[in-house]
């Protein structure tokens, strides 16, 4: 069973990805392997199997500590700041 962090709470709206490509990876000309949501502002990133991870660069630069997998059939949650997988 999935813990429930304390980041849940701060989320206003969980947000689906708007779009099913990296905008920074497209910019740059590359490729990616799978797309992040980031639950707070909606930021679309890659995973961090990607070259470039840009979900956790995302993370990083901003702080919003929660993603969704924008993958089809996958419903999950990741809290960057607690390093685990969080109720949906």
């Amino acid at each position: 069973m999935p813990a429930i962090c304390q980041h849940l709470a701060q989320l206003t709206t969980l947000i689906p990805a708007a779009e099913h490509r990296c905008p920074e990876c497209v910019a740059l000309g590359d490729t990616w392997v799978h797309l992040r949501v980031c639950q707070d502002c909606g930021h679309v990133g890659c995973c961090d199997a990607s070259k470039n991870k840009h979900a956790t660069k995302h993370f990083h630069a901003v702080g919003h500590p929660v993603i969704a997998s924008a993958e089809p059939g996958e419903r999950w949650l990741w809290c960057y700041a607690d390093e685990e997988m969080v109720g949906y």
